[in-house]
């Protein structure tokens, strides 16, 4: 039987982010699995069957093993993992072979209008079985200084010389080929930041470009304003604009 058009096997990290980005809207189903694990072979079938019946849902199938920048960019430590997302916002995760709760939150997300308050901050910056160092408030503050700290800041996993995993690789690509100056923090050195970031940006996903203190995107989002200032060729691309004038809207 042939595969539903929206049920999509990501080849790459590019590939993903190209299939994510192509409506940030719509509600999106991602699976990360493995071949060799049983639970995953019967839950493969669940998602085959909803992407059938829901054929305005996006189902990415994530091979977890062969697509480690994605898995770990997750947080993913077991298959089956399912995420389902509207553009970037995170609403609902399930971890195990839970079919009856995967087909009951994608009907009730898929039901449900957009909302920007579908992630809670209190959900978000609890990271499973980490201490916490600083209050809330303290962390707050302490995200926003590190926002501030320059006027372009990149949150990615590891450093500018020595990236961890290929988006960020990619990022600091990007920035230094324009020419924009900025500076950087290794989230994969303080958790509770790499949680909160994720909350009061409300994007589930690194790096992060922050500019002027404001968030601007992830790697997708800038790529497309890349790709809008080729085209255009002009001064005045948002590309342009943000990196180089500082203007964010």
């Amino acid at each position: 039987m042939a595969a539903p058009q929206n049920l999509v096997h990501v080849t790459s990290p590019a590939h993903f982010q190209e299939s994510l980005a192509a409506d940030l809207q719509r509600v999106s189903l991602i699976n990360f699995w493995a071949p060799w694990a049983e639970p995953c072979k019967q839950m493969n079938e669940v998602v085959f069957e909803l992407a059938k019946k829901y054929p305005n849902m996006l189902a990415l199938q994530v091979e977890a093993e062969e697509q480690q920048d994605i898995t770990e960019d997750f947080e993913v430590n077991s298959v089956p993992t399912f995420i389902i997302l509207r553009g970037h916002t995170l609403l609902s995760r399930i971890e195990g072979a839970d079919a009856q709760k995967l087909t009951s939150d994608i009907a009730t997300h898929l039901s449900a209008p957009p909302s920007s308050s579908s992630v809670t901050s209190g959900a978000a910056i609890t990271a499973s079985g980490a201490p916490r160092e600083r209050t809330q408030e303290e962390l707050a503050a302490y995200m926003q200084a590190l926002m501030k700290k320059d006027s372009v800041v990149l949150f990615m996993k590891g450093s500018p010389d020595a990236p961890q995993c290929g988006f960020s690789r990619t990022a600091v690509g990007i920035l230094r080929k324009e020419g924009i100056e900025f500076g950087s923090f290794d989230i994969l050195k303080d958790e509770s930041v790499r949680q909160g970031l994720k909350a009061i940006n409300n994007w589930p996903t690194f790096p992060q470009f922050i500019v002027n203190g404001e968030f601007v995107g992830g790697l997708d989002v800038i790529k497309e304003m890349l790709e809008a200032k080729d085209e255009d060729g002009s001064d005045e691309s948002e590309f342009t604009k943000v990196f180089k004038q500082g203007i964010v809207a």
